[in-house]
């Protein structure tokens, strides 16, 4: 479930919302989110779909890993062992002896009746007040209810990007907010399987590549042909990045702008690094 949430709490960043953003465009709460993104709680199939349409992404890789983070919770996807439960030993060629049922528990007395009548109702009463104040605790105040009020409005808005333009050069793309819902200038997959994107946030007027699905080691870099210093790179480090999507710092880029995308993959035990690829996509 702990890659399943790395990977959701991914795409939260991507889509620039807060948790009660997340709330107010799905019918999940904002605790439930909480409880989602921190591993706390399995989220159900839909909720994970849901943030990737928020995010723009293609639902197949999350939805996997809620299958596997699934298939774990349940069971499904555990293997029996020798060293399960064991019941009670039984000699070979003896019989199992049937079980002993629990004698019936004697009816209560006359007197007993009443005690019992007396605390099943100071139990309802209890309930009862419980419910009402729980009630007039949960009732939303009427400044804040209207969704067309101040309050509602800013709630719902998501967060702007950090920066623009120039002032993004050299940036993260994450940290800075521009991943909410950019355009995906070009993808290509690489022959060890692993994924490349090159994409474009309008909003920031900037450009960066991602990598997913490859190996520790793999390394990707983006360049922008003709201009000086507009080299930036990102390795995949440890397993979270693997199970992730590791990121290249932004460069600012306007519409036609051609942006190179290269590929190394990581080398294996006493051999040469594998081929670079690299391929090229123009900005819209």
């Amino acid at each position: 479930m702990n890659q399943l949430a790395a990977a959701l709490r991914q795409l939260r960043t991507e889509t620039g919302l807060s948790l009660a953003g997340l709330a107010t465009k799905t019918p999940y709460s904002k605790s439930s989110w909480e409880r989602y993104l921190n591993a706390k709680t399995l989220p159900p199939r839909e909720a994970v779909e849901a943030l990737c349409r928020l995010a723009g992404e293609p639902e197949g890789r999350c939805v996997a890993l809620w299958e596997i983070a699934e298939a774990e919770g349940s069971g499904r996807g555990a293997t029996p062992t020798a060293t399960g439960a064991k019941g009670p030993a039984i000699r070979p060629g003896a019989t199992t002896p049937p079980a002993v049922s629990a004698p019936p528990p004697a009816p209560p007395v006359p007197h007993q009746r009443g005690v019992i009548t007396l605390a099943v109702l100071a139990s309802v009463c209890a309930v009862a007040v419980t419910a009402v104040v729980l009630a007039l605790l949960l009732i939303p105040d009427s400044r804040t209810s209207d969704p067309l009020s101040p309050t509602a409005a800013t709630t719902a808005t998501p967060i702007g990007p950090g920066c623009h333009g120039a002032t993004c050069e050299g940036r993260s793309p994450m940290a800075m907010r521009c991943a909410a819902q950019p355009d995906t200038v070009a993808r290509h997959q690489t022959a060890t399987g692993a994924w490349m994107e090159l994409r474009h946030s309008r909003e920031c007027g900037t450009t960066w590549a991602r990598t997913w699905g490859g190996r520790i080691g793999d390394r990707i870099e983006m360049t922008v042909p003709g201009r000086t210093g507009a080299v930036h790179g990102a390795q995949v480090g440890n397993a979270v990045d693997a199970e992730s999507y590791v990121y290249t710092l932004m460069a600012v880029t306007r519409p036609g702008t051609v942006v190179r995308a290269c590929f190394q993959p990581a080398a294996k035990a006493g051999a040469a690094p594998g081929r670079k690829e690299c391929f090229d996509g123009a900005v819209r």
